[in-house]
């Protein structure tokens, strides 16, 4: 019997879509804007993009050696403006730690209905807490309490000491509003490099790259360029 893995080498689709122009706008967060209006649009027309704002976080951990190592998991974006792109976490969660001992990040939105993907590099710094305050309060409140219940990263024996962990904070805080943990905030990465992915025929695919320069008056400018897919 042929294994799912058997097929990998000569599974293959041709991209279509249509063509990510030389005159793109000058601002990436113009083009990376469009997008994900794109995105929001194709999710209420077809369904097949279950969340726009899914964004895969790689940062860099070292192990007790001292290694560096590479890693990526799914988050989701909660801002983006001329001051960086934002998401939410437990600050004592890995990818935290990670981000404070290296202030450095890489974000990737995959959005394939759309064969299309943008990458982000930047660097990192903390959410003033009144940022992290308003969107906490605008958070459901079982994802307050699952903020409060779970110690992010951390070993657990089973999932029903998970399970108890959430009931034991439900009971604390039932009656009143949820505050806000002091572990949980949010982390800026501000870009310093954009890259905007157009799936086309034969592999022949369009890129274009925008990275920061420094400006007149300290005001920051953008270059931009095609890459060679």
């Amino acid at each position: 019997m042929t294994s799912a893995s058997d097929r990998l080498a000569g599974d293959r689709i041709d991209y279509l879509a249509g063509a990510l122009a030389d005159h793109a706008p000058a601002d990436p967060l113009t083009l990376f804007d469009a997008w994900l209006q794109e995105a929001f649009d194709r999710r209420e027309s077809h369904g097949d993009i279950t969340d726009p704002t899914a964004v895969v976080l790689s940062t860099i951990a070292q192990d007790e050696n001292g290694t560096s190592w590479p890693r990526s998991r799914t988050v989701l974006l909660k801002g983006l403006d001329a001051r960086g792109a934002v998401i939410y976490t437990n600050l004592a969660s890995d990818k935290a730690h990670e981000l404070v001992e290296s202030p450095r990040a890489a974000l990737l939105l995959p959005w394939y209905p759309l064969q299309r993907q943008v990458r982000l590099e930047g660097t990192v710094t903390p959410v003033p807490d009144e940022e992290s305050d308003a969107y906490w309060a605008s958070r459901p409140r079982g994802s307050q309490l699952g903020a409060w219940a779970s110690h992010q990263s951390r070993p657990i024996d089973s999932r029903e000491t998970l399970e108890a962990q959430y009931v034991e904070v439900e009971a604390r805080f039932e009656g009143q509003e949820v505050p806000r943990p002091e572990f949980w905030g949010g982390l800026r990465i501000r870009p310093v490099r954009f890259e905007f992915w157009q799936g086309r025929a034969h592999r022949v695919h369009d890129r274009i790259v925008y990275t920061r320069t420094a400006g007149p008056a300290a005001a920051d400018a953008w270059e931009r360029h095609r890459l060679q897919p």
